[in-house]
């Protein structure tokens, strides 16, 4: 089975499709795909789909959070390090559990975890 997409709604599209392709690597997921301020559609590396919605409420349960699994611990350091370079608040990665991870909140209404297995 493979996943096939995930719809997410966020308080700002262009925001969270910008961060997506700068820190993630996610890409426009094709011609004909809208990709405007109240709806945009991106790629990843297994081609799974990521649609983006403007939401005026957004409320995620606290649980929910989109995984970003990295190859080694020295990705995860060097996203950190890229997105406090950018102005975001990230707190500083935690090796736990045989991984290191740290989670952040973007302005958009989810939070993001990013990770490697050590």
């Amino acid at each position: 089975m493979k996943l096939n997409h995930i719809n997410l709604g966020v308080s700002d599209v262009m925001a969270i499709v910008d961060l997506l392709e700068k820190h993630f690597g996610l890409r426009p997921a094709g011609e004909g795909m809208p990709r405007n301020a109240n709806m945009a559609f991106l790629h990843d590396d297994n081609d799974s789909l990521i649609s983006v919605f403007k939401s005026k409420d957004v409320n995620y349960p606290a649980v929910f959070h989109v995984g970003f699994l990295q190859d080694s611990a020295e990705q995860v350091r060097s996203i950190h390090a890229q997105l406090k370079a950018d102005g975001f608040s990230v707190p500083e990665p935690r090796e736990q559990h045989g991984r290191i991870t740290f989670y952040f909140t973007p302005p958009g209404g989810f939070v993001i975890e990013v990770e490697a297995f050590l």
